[in-house]
């Protein structure tokens, strides 16, 4: 059997979280504790802002100077050309840069995620009107009913001889890409075949969508809803409705970076930490929206932010709204440990659509992007989930579910990508997945 399909290869102290190592010793003569921090402007960068504007960087003896930046490929290079010692990232990017995907990629770690939440899909007001034509929604905030429609709509286009469909992402490495492929291969719609993928930066969305120059896109907060009010999108699907614990953004930074100022790193994600915990506070959201919505971070309305840290949606121009509950978390329920089962939910989607393949080299790589041994290192055992140590399930509990109603089990990705419907092959002719039935135990980063 490949070794990649067997749990138990998976379970134990294989993906171990560091509780063996001691926390790092305070070392002294590491320098002025001054991070350049690179973000894009979306709500998720709230902790990483938080941590700068609320004193809680400073109160670690941390100077945060960030620097806001318009596009993903832009903050990779410049982390990797260190203009920036720390990043606000995409989640598939460190993964991305360890598999050694991409134009640029320089190795890159994740010692803390950012949070959960914050993602949706936007269709232009004539694509959602051809929908309602075609799968009679009737206004219905039903995702894999609005997919099923978009993929009625995609055989009638073809049928007559139309061109397909554009759909923005942020980036080919991004939880957009991913959720926005997952969500229209649930409704039957093959992503690099019936419709066109490209790539939109997160603030150039809504007026792309505005110029007709795409029908639609998946992006963070707040520019989803940002359409909507301009009269020129419907929101059609949410992240918590592809998965809600999809991994969202992380902070990225290069190894020997990390290596070479271990208390400065074990300060950071102190910090972050505490500034992840106040930022879920209710109370606490209006102040943060405002902060966001400074022409220095967002430069976003306030009154949108507020709603979006609240999961109040105008879905479309016509004001009708939905309320998704923990549409943003930035803390509870574990959502700032980076975990390993995550990152390799990632790797399946890279070897699903045909981006890497699937192989024991990219396991470890993938497992090695993200290091819950320097989270565990600063913030001790207690603070990580009772199953940091295994390979746990992921989508297999309730209000944790799939849209497609599929479990990810770490331990058999192969037949994971194999019971999917939908799928690229990763060269014409070859089989999308590699077989690896002689292949050595795996044995991931600990």
């Amino acid at each position: 059997m490949n070794v990649l399909t067997k749990k138990s290869e998976f379970r134990g102290g294989k993906l171990s979280t560091g509780s063996a190592l001691p926390a790092p010793g305070r070392i002294r003569h590491e320098g002025q504790r001054t991070i350049r921090a690179g973000f894009i402007p979306l709500v998720d960068a709230a902790v990483l802002i938080a941590a700068a504007e609320f004193g809680f960087a400073q109160r670690e003896g941390i100077t945060l100077e960030l620097v806001k930046d318009v596009s993903w490929a832009n903050v990779r290079d410049r982390l990797a050309f260190r203009q920036f010692d720390i990043a606000h990232m995409l989640s598939p990017m460190p993964v991305a840069a360890r598999l050694g995907l991409g134009s640029n990629p320089s190795p890159t770690i994740a010692p803390f995620s950012l949070g959960r939440g914050g993602n949706a899909i936007t269709l232009s007001t004539r694509i959602y009107g051809l929908m309602e034509e075609e799968g009679r929604l009737g206004g219905a905030a039903d995702p894999l009913r609005n997919a099923r429609a978009l993929a009625a709509v995609v055989r009638s286009a073809a049928a007559a001889g139309k061109p397909p469909l554009t759909l923005g992402v942020t980036y080919p490495f991004s939880s957009h890409n991913y959720e926005l492929r997952y969500w229209l291969a649930a409704g039957g719609i093959d992503p690099d075949r019936d419709v066109k993928l490209v790539v939109v930066p997160p603030p150039m969305t809504s007026d792309a969508l505005s110029a007709g120059a795409i029908d639609g896109f998946c992006v963070g907060a707040p520019w989803n809803m940002i359409a909507s009010e301009r009269g020129v999108g419907r929101i059609v699907a949410t992240k918590q409705d592809i998965w809600p614990s999809a991994p969202e953004k992380v902070i990225g930074m290069r190894p020997e970076w990390a290596e070479a100022k271990p208390d400065t790193v074990s300060r950071l994600i102190v910090a972050l930490d505490r500034a992840a915990r106040w930022s879920d506070v209710p109370e606490n959201r209006a102040r943060l929206a405002e902060v966001l919505a400074e022409d220095r971070h967002l430069g976003a309305p306030v009154d949108i932010i507020r709603r979006v840290l609240a999961g109040e949606f105008t879905i479309d121009p016509e004001g009708n709204r939905r309320v998704v509950e923990n549409y943003f978390v930035f803390h509870a329920g574990f959502a700032n440990f980076p975990r390993p089962s995550q990152a390799l939910w990632i790797y399946s989607q890279m070897v699903r659509w045909g981006q890497t393949t699937l192989s024991r080299e990219g396991f470890e790589a993938s497992v090695s992007a993200y290091r819950p041994d320097l989270y565990r290192g600063a913030l001790g055992k207690d603070a990580l989930p009772a199953d940091a140590d295994s390979g746990s399930l992921e989508g297999a509990t309730d209000g944790d579910r799939f849209i497609d109603g599929h479990v990810f089990d770490p331990g058999r990705i192969e037949d994971y990508i194999k019971s999917f419907t939908v799928f690229a092959l990763r060269g014409r002719g070859q089989s999308h997945v590699r077989h690896f039935h002689d292949v050595p135990t795996c044995h991931p980063r600990a």
